[in-house]
């Protein structure tokens, strides 16, 4: 397979599962609050890391297993708030109006905390910059460009699908109970996360 298709698939494959991350971008796209800048800022996260793995920053991470600790510990902490957030919204909050027309957080604190989910993920190291950079060593260098080329396509095309993709839901939001469903279903996503890292 040509390498540019490697890093493609295989960046889509870390990336495509339902996390924490993933579950924050769903919502700012039901929501309909700063999509594009959200889907911006995780594409270009993942764009450096990417970077960062097959520049070779991968074999230093693996030297210095402190910044995974460092990032698993601050991860859990962080899911652990947003998903006592999430609960508080899914449990206290009457929803009566619909999300998309309540007036969002400010931008810069909606890109915070995107940035949080994006760097206080562990798994974001080990996957995106570990993985992808050794699996990136078999190239030689103009296939290895390719094969990163590929890989932060990938990322581009699924964080803005997930975003815009996400209002041919909005149907079924239209009840605020979808909406209290959804904010538990999150809250106990990020807190199983945040356990899963501490007991990691």
């Amino acid at each position: 397979m040509d390498s540019g298709l490697s890093g493609f698939f295989l960046s889509l494959s870390l990336i495509v599962a339902i996390g924490a991350q993933n579950a924050f971008v769903l919502k700012q796209g039901l929501k309909k609050h700063y999509v594009f800048w959200v889907c911006l800022v995780c594409a270009l996260s993942d764009a450096v890391l990417i970077f960062a793995g097959i520049a070779g920053y991968g074999a230093a991470i693996a030297a210095y297993p402190e910044i995974e600790t460092a990032a698993r510990y601050g991860g859990a902490l962080f899911l652990a708030i947003y998903g006592g957030k999430s609960f508080y919204s899914a449990f206290g909050t009457s929803h009566a109006l619909e999300p998309e027309g309540e007036i969002p957080a400010a931008l810069w604190k909606t890109l915070l905390t995107c940035l949080a989910f994006t760097w206080l993920n562990p798994h974001v190291y080990l996957d995106t910059v570990v993985l992808l950079g050794a699996v990136s060593v078999q190239y030689e260098d103009a296939a290895r460009v390719q094969f990163g080329i590929g890989a932060i396509t990938a990322s581009f095309v699924f964080f803005f699908s997930l975003g815009f993709g996400a209002r041919f839901l909005g149907p079924l939001f239209q009840r605020p109970i979808a909406w209290k469903i959804l904010d538990g279903l999150i809250g106990l996503l990020m807190l199983f996360i945040a356990v899963s890292l501490v007991l990691a």
